[in-house]
């Protein structure tokens, strides 16, 4: 595949969705490649967080507790090796939907999480420190308590029917304002708002570029171009970023 040419542009946002993290054996959440929703939505809905705490903290616990087995992929080494490659030359805000830190983990820097982290928590007590997100990998065997104010603890992660993080969803709108070019890698394109952020980088005039492996739930009329395949055989070539 011919790498594409990234001289011309100088503001470029990435999302990122389960499809980039799949080849690492994480499910997505819809898709051929074995789907979490029918575990993820009953435990999910941010408007019963505390009454779903039990069953939120099993579910997304056993996920943490994975995570030490699961390891990044030649698609996340590629992003990772490309954004040092050209982060002089250009802009690059890398925003992904995924929860597991593997794009950070294969050395990416500044990642913007907009759905959160499955190694962070935080209290539900708005007035507690803690209510701000902290690292936290200690796998639960039940609902964790908060060392400062004695509230619980959740998981770092955008809920549905919960708002995108503030800053994150800030940087990434401020970018897309300015964006030439963004490229969609590895997402279903069902998940709202992300879903829409291609509108608004078509509406700066960007060009539109999604990689995945089939095409879009629901086809937008943004995406300029389409390339279909798995992510990890596509991207070190797109990106230009070969292994030696």
């Amino acid at each position: 595949m011919k790498p594409l040419d990234f001289q011309n542009y100088r503001q470029i946002v990435v999302l990122t969705g389960a499809g980039v993290s799949a080849p690492s054996g994480i499910p997505t959440f819809r898709g051929p490649l074995g789907g979490l929703a029918q575990e993820l939505l009953p435990v999910s809905d941010g408007r019963r967080v505390r009454e779903l705490l039990p069953q939120m903290w099993e579910l997304y616990g056993r996920l943490r507790g994975g995570s030490a087995n699961v390891h990044p992929n030649v698609a996340h080494y590629a992003l990772a090796r490309w954004q040092k490659k050209w982060q002089d030359r250009a802009q690059i805000t890398l925003v992904t939907q995924n929860v597991d830190g593997l794009q950070t983990r294969a050395g990416s820097e500044d990642v913007v999480e907009i759905h959160g982290s499955l190694l962070r928590s935080r209290c539900l007590n708005p007035t507690c420190p803690n209510a701000e997100p902290f690292e936290d990998l200690v796998v639960p065997v039940e609902v964790p308590i908060c060392p400062i104010c004695g509230d619980a603890l959740r998981p770092d992660i955008t809920l549905f029917h919960e708002a995108l993080p503030v800053e994150a969803l800030h940087r990434t709108k401020r970018a897309l304002r300015f964006c030439d070019l963004f490229l969609a890698i590895g997402t279903s394109g069902s998940v709202a708002p992300a879903s829409e952020f291609v509108r608004s980088a078509f509406d700066a005039g960007a060009r539109t570029i999604l990689v995945n492996l089939t095409p879009l739930e629901v086809a937008s009329p943004y995406f300029g171009e389409t390339i279909l395949g798995r992510v990890e055989e596509i991207l070190p070539s797109l990106l230009g970023v070969e292994q030696d």
